[in-house]
């Protein structure tokens, strides 16, 4: 990382009133989360799935639970026991401090499903999960518009199969298979309410924001959601990318960086 970058960046927070954190899969690795990238990443965070062929499109699909409940619910209820215990890294902490010092603070717009950023201590009122949570369910059909808390569901994964072992959640208004509220692949039945209410109050905080700063941590192109959005705002982008870290000059600064050693870099000259 040039020194000169690290202090553009710095500077581009330091002028800021407002902080929009966009996130994708990448902030969770210095966590110790899986890097699902590639099929071989994913295979690595999971043989058995590697064993069978299953890759990340198949395993994360609303037809597995329909043809394998206790594998999709395997794979997902694998993701929640392992989010529910890992901790957030240092850089959540830095996000927040830089927030503080803002008038209007900060708001999270993440791809992540992990709920990492409210486990943190961010406000839960200030974060987008434009993909979904793990830890919210609704009824695999479905039923009706009811989205609900997955705190109930205590998993307990054979993990040499992938299959869940415990019981099986199930919708309580009409009782079939329940799934998380994630938007997967080639899924025509995620109910987006409570993303939408999210994205409501992201863009009501946006209007309030006289000089804001967008900083990117771990979006890759895959899926460029994350990307994308905070492209598309015309204000001062800040990218920490290790390996697609790319922006255009004219929007903003990019660091080839992981998030928590970007994040310490520009830390380290704040103050």
């Amino acid at each position: 990382m040039k020194q000169s970058v690290i202090e553009q960046a710095a500077s581009l927070i330091k002028d800021a009133d407002g902080l929009l954190i966009t996130a994708g899969a990448g902030m969770g690795v210095d966590s110790g989360l899986p890097d699902f990238r590639g099929r071989e990443g994913f295979w690595r965070a999971y043989p058995a799935l590697a064993k069978a062929r299953i890759d990340f499109a198949e395993a994360a699909s609303p037809e597995t639970f329909r043809r394998d409940a206790r594998l999709g619910w395997g794979f997902y209820g694998h993701r929640l026991a392992l989010y529910r215990r890992t901790v957030p890294h240092a850089g959540f902490h830095i996000l927040q401090r830089w927030a503080e010092k803002m008038p209007a603070g900060a708001f999270v717009f993440t791809s992540n499903v992990d709920g990492q950023f409210a486990k943190a201590g961010f406000d839960p009122s200030r974060i987008c999960e434009v993909h979904g949570s793990i830890h919210h369910l609704q009824c695999l059909e479905p039923c009706n518009e009811k989205i609900w808390a997955a705190d109930e569901v205590q998993p307990e994964v054979d993990e040499s199969t992938c299959r869940l072992t415990s019981d099986l959640p199930h919708c309580p208004h009409c009782g079939q298979l329940a799934r998380p509220n994630i938007l997967m692949f080639g899924d025509w039945g995620w109910l987006e309410r409570r993303t939408q209410l999210q994205q409501s109050r992201l863009d009501a905080w946006r209007r309030g924001v006289k000089k804001l700063v967008v900083i990117e941590l771990g979006a890759g192109t895959a899926i460029p959601t994350v990307r994308w959005f905070g492209e598309t705002l015309g204000v001062p982008l800040i990218r920490l990318n290790p390996t697609d870290a790319d922006v255009d000059s004219a929007i903003g600064v990019s660091l080839q960086s992981g998030a928590l050693v970007g994040l310490q870099a520009i830390d380290a000259v704040l103050g």
